[in-house]
């Protein structure tokens, strides 16, 4: 049951630590509130996007993401919904760029459930992420080694796991760098307006992807 060999292990643990070091949406996602709000904004939206993986894996290993690959209306449908929900993260941003602060209601940062919940959403409403997965988990699934779904399960969480050793030291130094440059307003409106860049940046990205 699950049983796999050596050379196969090498070879995934190999694509799965090449995937995690490429910079991608997720990682500039991550980044952007580290440097905006600190270690705990990073954190908060590391774990939202961990658990939007989740559910893209969930969905993979139950067969929903093959609808989504085969259907290019639903792929176009959840494509521009991820994009305009991005922009609105942008416009938002940018907005409160004038101010220094991007959460007046809230206080001077925002929540970090509030940041959580938007890196699910934005790991969700990325259709190219559950192809990905679509397409990537399948190549390690080996005949005879268990049911299929509990491969691709397996495979996915490895690669979530994997995550876990690299991309935490991402947000401990970018919380390093965001805790030098906090109480200067003049760096909090570029840094609101950076980010607010960022979000648009990503939604035009995933506006121009096709099926």
């Amino acid at each position: 049951m699950l049983d796999y060999s050596l050379a196969h292990w090498l070879a995934f643990l190999s694509a799965a630590v090449l995937l995690n070091l490429s910079p991608g949406p997720d990682i500039a996602f991550i980044l952007g509130h580290t440097m905006r709000g600190g270690k705990r904004a990073g954190f908060a939206a590391l774990f939202g996007v961990w658990s939007g993986a989740c559910l893209h894996v969930l969905m993979a290993a139950l067969g929903l993401s093959a609808l989504l690959a085969a259907s290019a209306v639903a792929f176009s449908a959840v494509k521009w919904v991820g994009a305009a929900y991005l922009f609105w993260l942008g416009i938002q941003a940018l907005r409160a760029g004038g101010s220094g602060n991007l959460m007046k209601a809230a206080g001077e940062k925002m929540p970090v459930g509030k940041i959580y919940r938007q890196g699910i959403l934005v790991s969700l409403l990325n259709p190219k992420v559950a192809i990905f997965f679509l397409a990537f988990l399948p190549q390690f699934v080996v005949e005879g080694a268990g049911p299929v779904w509990a491969q691709l399960m397996l495979h996915g969480g490895l690669i979530i796991g994997v995550a876990a050793f690299i991309e935490p030291p991402l947000v401990l130094l970018g919380g390093r760098l965001a805790d030098m440059l906090k109480n200067n307003q003049e760096i909090e409106r570029w840094l609101d307006r950076g980010l607010g860049a960022l979000f648009v940046a990503l939604g035009v990205r995933l506006a121009l992807t096709s099926h």
